[in-house]
Parts: C-alpha cells; structure tokens; sequence
C-alpha cells in the first residue's frame, strides 16, 4: 500500500471515529423526554444527567489528555473505543436514573480521551485537511446523532435501544481496525506524571488563548443548552409531542456549523472569527422572538443562524491555536481547549436546568440568551480592536 493511499485510509478512519463519538454523545438528546416519562424525573435531572457526561470528558481531558503524547496514539484510542463500547451496553440496559448516569459518565471519559487523541492524530496524519476534518466531524458527528437517533425513537421499534446497539456495532469495527494505523508518536518517559491534572497551553499560543476564549465561551454554551434543554423548551413554547424535535434542534445547529466550516474553509481565521461573533448572537435574538411568538419556524431559522456562527467561530478558535503548538504539544494543547469549552458547554446548561424550577424554563433562557448575546458581542469587539499578532491574524 502505497503512502499517500494508507495517509488517505487513516484519515478516513480517523474521521468517521471522531464523527462516531459526537454522534453517540447526543443520541440520547432526542430520547430524554422518553426517559422522563419512563422514569418520572425533572428538567433539574435531566440536566444532571447531561452535566455528568461533559463533567466526565471534562476529567478525561485533564488526566488522560495527553496521555497519547507519551504512551502512543493507538493504544489510546483502542481504550476509549472499548470504554465508549461499554458505555453502549449501559444505555442499551438502563432501567433507571443511576444506569443513565452512568451509562454518561462512562461515556462522557471515553469521548474525552477519544476528541484528544483523535485530534492529535489527524493533525499527524494530515497538516492540511487535519484541522479542518477536526472542526468539520464533531458538528457533523452532533448532528448525525441528534437527528438519527429522533428518526429510530419515531418511526423505528424500540426507541430506547436500537440506536444503541447500531452504535455498538459500529465502535466493535473501530476497536479491531484502530491497530492497522501507523503509529505516529513514539513513546516516551513521562507516562506516569502526564496523567495528574493539567492544562498545558504552549508559552506561544497563550495571548491568542485569551483572546478568542469569550467567543469560544459563547459558542459552546449555545451547544450545551441546545444538547440538554433546547428540546424541553420547544416543546413548551410551541406544544410539539414529536419525537424528532430534540434530533431537529441539534441537528439544525450543529450540521449548520458543519457547513459553514466547509465553506470558510479557505478563510483566514480572523475572518471566521469576526462572522462567528457578529451571526451567533444575532440567531440568539431570533430563538428568543420565536419563543415567545410560539413559533417553531423562528426558532429553527435563529438556530440556522446561530449554527452559522456556531461553525465559524469553532473553526476560527480552533484554525488560531492549534497550528501554535510544536508536535508533542498538540495533544496537551487540544485537551486544554477542549476542557475550557466542556466548561461552558456543561456548567451554564446546569445553572439553568436548576434555576429553571424555581424562575420557569422560558424566563431562564431570556437570562441564558442575555448572557451569550452580551459574551458574543463583547468578543466581538475584541477582536475587531487591532493588535499586532492577534487570534485575527492568525492563519491569515
């Protein structure tokens, strides 16, 4: 097999692995109504629910994050596709709140161990597309997921469980092909001290860190409203029972951003930046009107809007710090950026699911969509301030 046509293979593989795990981690979006009915439980646990698997990739990142750097990438991602097999066999069984939770948790460290070291080795096998298939396959992957997962809880038997078992096939053929990729990193000493909690943000990309964080804040806190309560609150506002809301809302927003990584593709980072910070929250605004107007229309087409933004500023942040980290950063690096937007992604959703019992599902996201318009809006005027070597200017 020649070089450039097993470089090819990897790619793929590595792209449809990364996809798979996304998808995976909102499968259970559009079935979350189902389990409340099933198990009788409130917004403030759902979101637990929710919050336990970010939480968990969360502590992935910051452990086993780097783990790759040293130990190798494959052996790394054997492990979190077997931990993610493992995970598929807790949701196909789960009968009850605690099975849920830990079918999440589960997941949520196999998925962060498996975003680390899948971004590292895309970037090892492909400095050009690499940072593109990283930005392009989570939305994707987000999308996929949502919105297959709503179409088998509609119209496919066994709403709570087929899904599941087509995932566990699927990461069963990952788990046997993952060692016919080539090594990348070899191993190194230092196993033992890169597992203690760290972030480690390379000297040269940390101004640049800063400066695209509100936004990258903004985004991924968009992201985890729309996982956790977005289908909660369609349904609310508009009185929609079907299935497929929950795959819809996420779909819509995520497989948008996958589109417009595409299409900024080319684009200087500084551009995708600007655009990211100028659509995400003029769509806030729209999702909000359509909330309280009751209408799903305007919900969709200000989440479309927002997605835009999603996409652009996901690729801007990402194309602005990744290609400021030496080889044996990357991992390190791509961790930390995943941790500091698991945060956001995690920690506001909980907020809300909890402040909701008490202020009411729609007066909590007027106070949500506030926070991320004011966010946005901030980021966006620093980023249009000029500065010498600035995120803007990055990959320009």
């Amino acid at each position: 097999m020649s070089s450039s046509h097993s470089n090819r293979a990897s790619l793929w593989f590595l792209a449809v692995t990364l996809l798979s795990f996304l998808a995976a981690s909102t499968a259970p979006t559009p079935l979350y109504h189902l389990y409340q009915e099933q198990m009788q439980f409130s917004a403030a646990t759902l979101t637990l629910i929710f919050g336990v698997y970010a939480l968990s990739l969360l502590v992935a990142l910051l452990t086993v994050g780097s783990l790759s750097d040293y130990l190798g990438r494959k052996p790394v991602i054997f492990t979190a596709v077997v931990l993610n097999i493992l995970a598929m066999l807790l949701f196909i069984h789960a009968d009850s709140v605690t099975w849920l939770i830990s079918a999440r948790v589960l997941q949520g460290f196999a998925t962060g161990m498996a975003t680390a070291v899948l971004g590292a080795t895309l970037l090892d096998t492909d400095r050009e597309r690499g940072p593109l298939v990283n930005s392009v396959a989570p939305l994707t992957g987000m999308a996929i997921g949502g919105l297959g997962c709503g179409v088998l809880a509609e119209f496919a038997p066994a709403p709570l469980h087929l899904t599941f078992w087509l995932l566990l096939g699927l990461f069963v053929m990952q788990a046997l092909y993952v060692w016919r990729l080539p090594e990348s990193v070899s191993r190194q000493a230092g196993v033992w001290a890169s597992l203690r909690p760290t972030l480690h943000v390379p000297l040269q990309a940390r101004s640049t860190l800063w400066r695209v964080l509100p936004l990258n804040t903004a985004l991924w806190a968009l992201g985890g409203f729309y996982a956790s309560l977005a289908p909660s609150l369609v349904r609310t506002a508009t009185g929609s029972t079907s299935n497929m809301i929950g795959g819809a809302t996420v779909a819509a927003l995520t497989l948008t951003g996958a589109l417009m990584i595409y299409r900024m593709r080319n684009r200087p980072a500084g551009k995708s930046l600007l655009l990211g910070a100028s659509m995400m929250p003029a769509g806030v605004v729209m999702i909000l009107l359509g909330v309280h107007s009751a209408s799903l229309q305007l919900f969709f087409l200000g989440t479309l809007v927002a997605g835009c933004g999603f996409g652009s500023g996901f690729l801007g942040t990402l194309r602005s710090l990744v290609p400021l980290a030496l080889p044996h950063e990357r991992a390190g690096l791509v961790s930390t950026y995943y941790a500091l937007s698991y945060l956001a992604f995690c920690l506001p959703s909980l907020l809300a699911g909890n402040l909701s019992r008490t202020l009411g599902l729609v007066a909590t996201v007027d106070g949500y969509g506030a926070v991320l318009i004011l966010l946005a809006l901030g980021a966006l005027a620093g980023l249009m301030r000029p500065r010498s070597g600035s995120a803007c200017e990055v990959g320009s």
